[in-house]
């Protein structure tokens, strides 16, 4: 999550059948979105970072080693580092590299044309007070703060905006290293919790440091440095997989607060496993850390700043009261450890498999807590939040998100889908296989249309090119001649394809229609009274 409500300048037009918000793109947003020649070569296997940070300056001062496999010849290599930042020096093999900088790009020329196959390294040195996140987690960067007590609280949440913003990397969605290790060195007394599990920690005579390693994928922008005086406790989950390790990691004045109010994760797990699969980083355990910001899936190390309270911040987003019965943060920022961490778009125009499978996933606890209507009803209420201002799905290749209602609307967008299916144990079975098929990898929304397609049995190609690239909601329009009712679909979409359930004179259950755009369909009904939608499903209805 880096933000639930999105507010974007633009101007709304079309282009073909779907709605496009007007851009300019500028060389720097293609330089960060795009695989160009001096990307694409090379596959970063392992990232080796090292930094020290100085809270007195607010500055941080490291290198990174990338280790990284050869796909074909090429000497020259992009790495990215926004400014204000600093590559002080680049080093391969004892030689020091010449660079030049474009913007927060930085061109590495080679000493020799790298060969194909082999596995190579390069050292970059870096300095400097990166861009201070005014707003985290939705005005990204570096969070430098103070508890309570007026000690430094230190956080990054860069999602959107990039890891580049602290330190070098390969800085697009689609390339995660195999492994990594953070080693973080921070003034004595402070605690540093990163991501993965901590190897090891050395007292130095004003600073200790503290080196995590991640033993799994993980995307830049999970990434993370989180450092204040905090207090641990742990815990274990019996989960799909044996011994879930699970730490929390609180400012020490809130432990025993902390320790009643996580009490919620073992039933989440158990909830998102039953429906999601094993918790997809078992080897890199769970973490829960508190934080100066809001929250941030940041993988196996869960940014949780939600004070302590049920809801978004004391607030139930839905409207629908049960959601002020959860805490927001632990169960949202959790579900991306599933969609979003396990399954990784490949482009940031393709959030929405991120958002909103992890923003369903607050359905699906709601149902596992409180039952199923309950579940329907938290989906329905969310569904006041929806925009419609531009499409979900962005613009490629120039790290270009699409609508905020990548969140809501998606997720109504999926319980639409559900009732359609309408067999939870298949429909669970299409949400576990996701996270069992695409594994640890970076996906594109072509690929996660197909799969749903096939396990469901069903095309929804038309669906998801109406909710997720118009801007229009589908209207079930349908009128009343003597005893024939008539009925079709209104959508953006031509060929538009949803099966619909109704109650018809308010019959006790729901049938199905098939409407389409092409012609109204009819049907024989005496003495008509009334025509009611499931609420279920994410539509409008008018009379013709």
């Amino acid at each position: 999550m880096r933000r639930i409500f999105l507010l974007l300048m633009g101007i709304v037009g079309t282009s073909s059948v779907f709605a496009q918000h007007q851009t300019t793109f500028t060389k720097a947003d293609t330089l960060r979105g795009t695989l160009n020649a001096d990307r694409i070569w090379w596959d970063v296997t392992f990232y080796d970072l090292h930094v020290n940070v100085h809270p007195a300056d607010s500055s941080l001062q490291g290198h990174n080693t990338i280790r990284y496999k050869v796909l074909k010849p090429h000497n020259k290599m992009q790495i990215d580092l926004q400014v204000p930042m600093q590559i002080d020096s680049v080093v391969q093999n004892n030689r020091s590299l010449k660079f030049t900088r474009d913007g927060n790009a930085f061109l590495v020329q080679l000493e020799a044309t790298q060969t194909k196959g082999s596995t190579q390294a390069i050292t970059v040195h870096y300095s400097g007070k990166p861009r201070v996140a005014i707003r985290a987690p939705w005005d990204g960067g570096l969070v430098w703060s103070k508890d309570s007590l007026g000690r430094p609280w230190i956080a990054t949440a860069c999602q959107g905006l990039g890891a580049s913003v602290w330190w070098p990397n390969k800085d697009h969605q689609s390339e995660e290293p195999d492994s990594m290790s953070i080693t973080v060195t921070v003034p004595k007394g402070l605690i540093d919790v990163s991501n993965g599990r901590l190897r090891s920690k050395q007292e130095n005579e004003n600073t200790t440091t503290f080196n995590w390693y991640v033993q799994n994928p993980i995307n830049n922008y999970d990434v993370a440095l989180n450092i204040a005086h905090y207090s641990n406790f742990t815990d274990v989950y019996d989960g799909e997989k044996g011994k879930l390790d699970l730490s929390y990691w609180v400012i020490d004045y809130n432990l025993e607060k902390a320790k009643k109010h996580f009490e919620v994760v073992k039933p989440m797990m158990q909830c998102f496993e039953h429906w999601f699969g094993p918790y997809p980083w078992y080897e890199d355990s769970y973490k829960l850390v508190e934080t100066p910001h809001l929250g941030m899936e940041h993988q196996s190390a869960v940014a949780y700043g939600n004070k302590y309270k049920m809801g978004y911040n004391g607030r139930d987003l839905s409207g629908s009261k049960w959601g002020i019965k959860w805490d927001f943060i632990i169960i949202h920022e959790s579900g991306h450890e599933w969609f979003g961490n396990n399954i990784t778009t490949k482009d940031i125009a393709d959030m929405w498999v991120h958002e909103s499978f992890t923003n369903y996933s607050e359905t699906i606890f709601t149902e596992c807590q409180y039952g199923k209507e309950a579940g329907n009803e938290y989906n329905q209420g969310a569904r006041r939040n929806i925009q419609n201002d531009i499409p979900v799905i962005g613009h490629y290749g120039v790290n270009s998100e699409g609508s905020g209602d990548m969140y809501y609307k998606g997720s109504a967008m999926i319980h639409t889908i559900r009732q359609v299916i309408d067999n939870d144990e298949k429909f669970r079975s299409i949400l576990r296989g996701l996270n069992k098929t695409f594994y640890h990898q970076t996906v594109t929304t072509k690929q996660v249309e197909e799969y749903i397609n096939k396990m469901a049995g069903r095309n929804f190609n038309k669906v998801f090119d109406q909710y997720l690239r118009t801007t229009g909601v589908p209207v079930l329009e349908y009128k009343v001649e003597g005893n024939k009712l008539s009925y079709r679909w209104k959508a953006d979409v031509k060929g538009f394809d949803l099966p619909v359930k109704v109650k018809i004179n308010g019959s006790t259950n729901f049938q199905f229609l098939y409407p389409t755009t092409e012609s109204w369909k009819t049907m024989v009904v005496d003495n008509f009274t009334s025509l009611e939608a499931d609420k279920n499903f994410y539509i409008k209805v008018s009379k013709h």
